[in-house]
């Protein structure tokens, strides 16, 4: 059985972390830099954004967990480092800084940042913040760090999920961070796990391959795909389980969990989208596979037309059908269901791909709340899937027209 848990990124066993304020961001009150350790050496493995302009941290990332191991993350907001030409010698710096503070080589160190693009580092506040952020590293720390990593956010995101492998307790913690920007394919996001469990580094891999495939690539704000998105797990195996090396019970349940720990964050970060006041769920049914499922699901929260209808609380179904229709895939159209519900209650606005009269009345009702399932019932198959999205306002167009300033 999986528990939710307090503790977050430091609820595993020997996972400390911390974030303070150093100067990368004008405003003083906000933290800028998080860093993530372990007391011993990890298993690690990562997923990346698929924009072919990346970050350098990320290519640094990717040289150092070739090996499949890490030791700790160390994160800065408020710069993306990217197309700037120092960038690549910032990241490289910035691991060595950090793994003489944390007593590891620099290659164990994971490297991201988050920002605006384009504008070039200086390892002035590196320097400054890295040892003192270092001294301050505790298990209570999952907060200071989710806070430091946070841009356009307005909430921090983290969780903790508990569960067991054999007779042994594990732990998964993970932190998150996304509002705009946020696209399938590893969108605007960094989301940073840890657990206690054993697990080799192919198998830590595939699971949250996984992971990340049905949840975070299930999320979209704007349709933006960014160039600096990460997702991130470190095992550092204190738990005590017995290695898991392959494919049976304990790596299945081990997947139920990460899958569980990224789906929550997945969904904050929906909810948090950059001037949403809504969080839209899009549930497809009866799908022929999988693949159809999550693609038309990923369609329907993707699409501005409808983001745009649920924020005017217009049950404009048209809009959902149109979004259905453009999928690639081979499916069927004739026979699709719609149906809103929320808080207030359920209507089907469309059957069978055709008009139907409904209570236009109820289904604003509906789409007044702030959690809205749009369910999609295909009638071709036995896949299910879901997608998380959020209402397309005024405020976005507002947040985006004066991000640098």
């Amino acid at each position: 059985m999986i528990e939710y848990i307090d503790g977050g990124i430091c609820a595993p066993q020997g996972f400390t972390a911390g974030g303070i304020h150093c100067g990368f961001r004008k405003n003083t009150s906000k933290k800028d830099l998080a860093i993530i350790a372990s007391d011993v050496q990890c298993s690690a493995a990562a997923m990346y954004t698929t924009n072919k302009v990346q970050g350098a941290p990320l290519k640094v990332t990717k040289e150092h967990l070739a090996d499949g191991h890490a030791r700790a993350i160390i994160c800065n907001s408020g710069n993306a480092n990217t197309c700037a030409d120092n960038g690549e010698c910032i990241a490289r710096q910035t691991c060595i800084l950090t793994a003489e503070a944390c007593g590891c080589m620099p290659e164990d160190i994971i490297v991201a940042s988050t920002g605006v693009i384009g504008e070039e580092l200086t390892m002035e506040p590196f320097e400054k913040g890295i040892p003192l952020l270092a001294q301050s590293l505790c298990a209570d720390g999952s907060a200071k760090a989710a806070e430091a990593i946070m841009t356009t956010d307005t909430v921090k995101k983290e969780i903790a999920v508990s569960f067991k492998l054999g007779e042994k307790d594990c732990t998964i913690g993970g932190i998150a961070k996304g509002s705009g920007m946020i696209h399938p394919n590893m969108a605007t996001l960094l989301a940073f796990f840890t657990t206690d469990a054993a697990v080799s580094p192919e198998l830590l891999h595939k699971a949250l391959k996984t992971a990340v495939t049905e949840s975070f690539n299930q999320v979209s704000i704007d349709g933006d795909t960014s160039t600096n998105d990460m997702a991130v797990i470190m095992a550092n195996g204190l738990a005590g389980n017995n290695m898991i090396c392959d494919e049976g019970e304990d790596f299945s349940l081990f997947c139920e969990a990460l899958k569980e720990a990224a789906v929550y964050l997945a969904k904050c970060i929906a909810a948090d989208g950059e001037g949403a006041s809504r969080l839209l769920i899009c549930h497809v049914n009866h799908a022929p596979d999988g693949e159809t499922a999550r693609t038309i699901s990923r369609s329907v929260a993707s699409s501005s037309l409808v983001k745009a209808a649920v924020f005017g609380e217009d049950a404009n179904w048209g809009r959902v059908l149109c979004a259905v229709g453009y999928t690639p895939g081979d499916f069927s159209v004739e026979n699709v269901d719609v149906t809103l519900s929320s808080a207030s209650g359920d209507t089907v606005v469309c059957r069978g791909s055709r008009h139907m009269a409904f209570d236009e009345a109820k289904a604003s009702q509906i789409l007044s709340e702030k959690e809205i399932t749009i369910s999609v019932d295909l009638h071709d198959g036995d896949a299910h899937a879901k997608a998380w999205g959020c209402d397309l306002t005024f405020d976005y167009v507002q947040i985006n027209s004066a991000y640098r300033s």
